[in-house]
């Protein structure tokens, strides 16, 4: 059996793809919102993605989001978790600020 071919190799070591702009989250445009229930103890928590925003901006965003329904929330890796269901408050708010928004999944 001929060894010309490498199937596997670690001598390159990961591959991290270059983002455009640091500190700002890459989007397509569109601000997804979402309901997820998984790995948090069957709490309902909302959850905010894709907004193209720097770091410090959507921590401010998230204040606002928070105070709008009057619950405690989090931004963890450029994503906004608000907890409890209040996707068409959040919606509503974000598209009130000119971004195009859309519900995401189920």
């Amino acid at each position: 059996m001929p060894r010309d071919k490498i199937v596997y190799s670690t001598g390159v070591g990961r591959i991290t793809p270059a983002r455009e702009k640091p500190g700002v989250t890459r989007s397509d445009g569109v601000v997804r919102v979402r309901r997820e229930t998984g790995g948090r103890g069957g709490k309902t928590v909302t959850v905010v993605y894709g907004v193209p925003l720097p770091e410090a901006k959507l921590k401010d965003l998230s204040g606002e989001l928070k105070r709008l329904c009057g619950t405690g929330g989090t931004l963890k890796e450029g994503t906004i978790e608000i907890q409890g269901d209040h996707r068409d408050r959040i919606v509503a708010a974000l598209e009130q600020r000119g971004y195009t928004v859309k519900l995401a999944g189920g």
